[in-house]
């Protein structure tokens, strides 16, 4: 397993996890059923018109805007017995970034942060995906088309608990000092002509105090463009970051237009991307 953290902006930072040498045998059966699903929505990807391209649409509008930092704790596994059990006898994680963005001193207070800041976050949100289920369940009435409301919640409540279980993952490697800090020069030739260039895009500086310096009131800049994120991915050999990098720098860009009330939302999430679809009134009327 590979940590990699992807700084956004001055104070936001993406966590991806790569699974390495990971056979089908030792998978668990939430990965396999993960996996098979997504080959069934790569099956509707492919129609061209029908009510499973029509699902597909609008559920990738919605999957868009479920907050980078979610994907980011659900990229890392949930804590088996036998995985904590191997890590402490010594399977150690190595964690990747641009040294010349996050100081080798400030990965642990990053780390910390992505941990847990949305935790209570999560919790809250599974809680209320449980309430809403059931009041879903009269929608099997419906003749041809499945119970949608039901499935996305169901999905949502997966998706919740995967990021609880990611962070509580992410925190215990932390604890026990079972991470190796591996500053990426792959990384800082990507990253460092990206931080003299002029930043035409700002949040206020009293957003978010910036993760690596720990200081609070600096300006956030946005460090990637879409580009970037590609030039990332490939550069990483990471195929799969290439969505990752795309949603978080759309997310991340959307936050620049966030209202004053936004920020009322919990700390480091992102304005704009998950309140419209998943508040606890609109889980009840789903």
């Amino acid at each position: 397993m590979r940590l990699f953290l992807l700084p956004l902006t001055t104070s936001r930072t993406l966590l991806y996890c790569q699974r390495v040498h990971v056979t089908t045998a030792k998978l668990s059966l939430a990965d396999k059923v993960t996996n098979r699903t997504a080959r069934l929505w790569a099956d509707w990807e492919s129609r061209e018109k029908g009510w499973q391209r029509t699902v597909v649409n609008y559920g990738n509008h919605l999957l868009r805007r479920i907050p980078y930092q979610e994907w980011g704790l659900k990229s890392v596994p949930p804590l088996s017995a036998r995985r904590r059990y191997e890590e402490l006898q010594g399977e150690r994680v190595d964690v990747v970034f641009p040294g010349s963005i996050i100081p080798r001193g400030s990965v642990e207070t990053v780390l910390a942060k992505l941990a847990t800041e949305r935790a209570a976050f999560h919790k809250n949100r599974l809680v209320w995906c449980f309430v809403g289920m059931p009041i879903t369940i009269p929608f099997i009435l419906v003749p041809v088309i499945p119970n949608f409301p039901f499935f996305y919640l169901a999905y949502r409540a997966w998706s919740h608990w995967r990021a609880i279980a990611g962070g509580a993952h992410l925190e215990f490697l932390r604890k026990n000092k079972l991470v190796d800090l591996s500053p990426s020069h792959l990384l800082d030739s990507i990253y460092s002509p990206l931080t003299n260039k002029p930043h035409k895009q700002t949040l206020s500086p009293a957003q978010h105090p910036n993760p690596a310096s720990g200081s609070p009131g600096v300006e956030e800049k946005v460090l990637l463009s879409n580009d970037d994120g590609v030039r990332i991915a490939e550069t990483l050999d990471l195929p799969e970051l290439k969505v990752e990098m795309e949603r978080a720098i759309w997310q991340v860009n959307n936050a620049l237009n966030a209202t004053p009330q936004d920020a009322s939302q919990p700390p480091g999430s992102a304005p704009n991307t998950d309140s419209k679809s998943e508040t606890p009134k609109d889980d009840e009327k789903k």
